[in-house]
């Protein structure tokens, strides 16, 4: 009896505590999904100010105080920046607005070459089955082209897009700036609101969160920024039109996982067709850049930089690109995979007291020397969980 009396002050304890989280990551969703348009800057600013406290730590060690620091780091950051936009922002818009204009007759080309590669026998079975289906999709992709080198082409002349450009110019760098000074101190602040019974726990946890975006942000920051440039330097030295906006396209797009790749390779090899045609040496040299690419993301830079930090299985990390996209929009593709990677944590924390609680054990109850070897796993073998 005085067992059973035991275990009921802890199963409220830990519904209290599903309650209260669950509460707590339903507000955290409404807010984002309110605030959604203007998130951009501020999510872009905290991103930065994520990626060089690192930096500011080490200077911070050497002796050089920690709002001296800021200014030397995001006065580097800021120089570097505005130089590479100088040189390059004019080419790129240049480049944006010719595509843009060109798109429609490219994919006529596209649609063009195809015909050419079909076998006759499909376009036969085509044409058997509906006559009207290759004008169709023709007419098709054409509006399908125009329309997206019309929203090209009024994303970078229009206002909005001023307007955009202007507050991730100037509020990306004043919320890294003060989010650098402040690191620390904000750390310090939130951890004196833990409860304290729980503070631990809810530590090990924030670790554990952290070393994941982390992972991810540091680690797929750095992969985005070198695949940029290699794919940029490659795809212009080979002579392809528009190598140097779909190069820093990637690299960025890279940032989101599959997208980039996918989103590069369709964009370069299509141009090569139109460009280089019937040279397939010139298509599969193009081609060969982002197989290269690929290869050196796959096999080095991801494995060195990332890692399994992340801790996501590739089903449930298109579930939550899609998820996030939906809800969110582009924000959403950005937040997607720091936000699920903090779901996971919460959630084989979640699985872990149920497997040690009286709901899963049943009238048996935990057993006392399971629920301290379990206590004390490390943060790798809950992630195998």
């Amino acid at each position: 009896m005085g067992s059973h009396e035991n275990e009921l002050p802890s199963a409220v304890t830990l519904r209290r505590q599903v309650i209260f989280w669950a509460v707590t990551f339903v507000v955290l969703v409404l807010c984002l999904y309110v605030l959604r348009q203007i998130l951009l800057p501020f999510i872009a600013g905290l991103a930065l100010a994520y990626f060089l406290d690192p930096v500011a730590d080490w200077l911070e060690r050497l002796g050089l105080p920690r709002l001296a620091a800021t200014f030397v780091i995001l006065g580097l950051f800021l120089l570097v920046f505005v130089l590479a936009l100088l040189l390059v922002l004019p080419i790129l818009g240049d480049q944006i607005a010719s595509f843009a204009q060109k798109l429609p007759g490219y994919v006529n080309t596209l649609v063009a070459r195809a015909n050419e590669l079909t076998p006759p026998w499909l376009l036969e079975m085509i044409q058997q089955s509906g006559p009207k289906l290759s004008g169709s999709l023709s007419d098709v992709a054409s509006r399908l082209a125009g329309w997206i080198g019309s929203l090209l082409g009024s994303i970078w002349s229009g206002g909005m897009a001023l307007v955009n450009l202007v507050s991730l110019a100037v509020v990306t760098p004043i919320v890294a700036f003060y989010m650098l000074v402040d690191w620390d101190r904000m750390v310090a602040r939130v951890d004196s609101w833990l409860p304290r019974d729980h503070a631990e726990t809810i530590r090990q946890l924030a670790r554990q969160m952290n070393e994941a975006v982390a992972g991810f942000i540091r680690g797929q920051g750095t992969v985005c920024l070198s695949l940029g440039l290699f794919y940029a330097v490659s795809l212009t030295v080979a002579g392809l039109d528009f190598g140097l906006l779909i190069g820093i396209l990637s690299g960025l797009l890279s940032f989101i996982p599959y997208i980039g790749s996918l989103v590069g390779g369709i964009l370069s090899i299509g141009m090569a067709l139109v460009q280089f045609w019937p040279d397939w040496i010139m298509v599969l040299t193009i081609a060969g850049i982002f197989a290269i690419g690929q290869f050196i993301e796959g096999n080095f830079l991801s494995p060195l930089l990332v890692g399994d930090r992340v801790g996501l299985h590739p089903v449930w990390l298109m579930f939550a690109l899609f998820a996030f996209g939906y809800l969110f929009g582009f924000v959403g593709l950005l937040l997607a995979v720091p936000m699920a990677a903090c779901v996971a944590v919460l959630v084989r924390y979640a699985l872990k007291r149920y497997l040690s609680s009286p709901l899963y054990l049943g009238g048996s109850g935990p057993d006392p020397a399971r629920a301290g070897g379990e206590a004390g796993q490390n943060s790798e073998s809950d992630r195998t969980t």
